[in-house]
């Protein structure tokens, strides 16, 4: 399956399978009911007069078979440093190799770009997922607590 799979940068005309995917992963997150994002604010964070998301997907059939967002962010401790945001394969093209190519096409990148690290989250519940990573060697970190925000509890502070 690899050598019939192409990993690119995605395009405007990409976002509605991007955001399908993104959807599909919300759903095996248990966390549907929290997506709100829209196909044109994806749009706009990504292609738009200041994007913030870059996207690069794994192509093959004349579909989206899978996708990586990510964006620059930076550590005090470190500079500048890159967060995969979201990483996912539709669930019928799994265990195919192309989430291996998509992980390290965003690898490949941040060390072209000299990344002082590249960061993730993963459920600690998912354990599919952290086995792949480890497969790696990555740092799984347990030290450090999340802590967010939504919009509307941010509006009422």
């Amino acid at each position: 399956m690899k050598s019939e799979v192409t990993i690119r940068d995605a395009r405007p005309d990409d976002i509605p399978q991007v955001h399908a995917l993104i959807t599909e992963l919300a759903d095996f997150e248990k966390a549907l009911d929290e997506m709100v994002l829209t196909d044109e604010q994806l749009l706009e964070d990504s292609f738009g007069e200041n994007p913030i998301l870059e996207i690069i997907v794994a192509e093959g059939n004349n579909e989206i078979l899978g996708a990586a967002m990510f964006y620059e962010k930076y550590s005090t401790w470190k500079g500048r440093a890159v967060h995969l945001e979201d990483f996912v394969v539709k669930a019928s093209e799994r265990r195919k190799g192309i989430g291996a190519m998509l992980f390290e096409e965003v690898m490949r990148i941040a060390k072209e770009r000299n990344y002082a690290r590249m960061d993730w989250q993963v459920l600690d519940w998912n354990e599919t997922a952290i086995a792949f990573y480890k497969k790696y060697g990555a740092n799984l970190s347990t030290e450090w607590v999340d802590g967010r925000f939504t919009r509307e509890e941010l509006q009422s502070k």
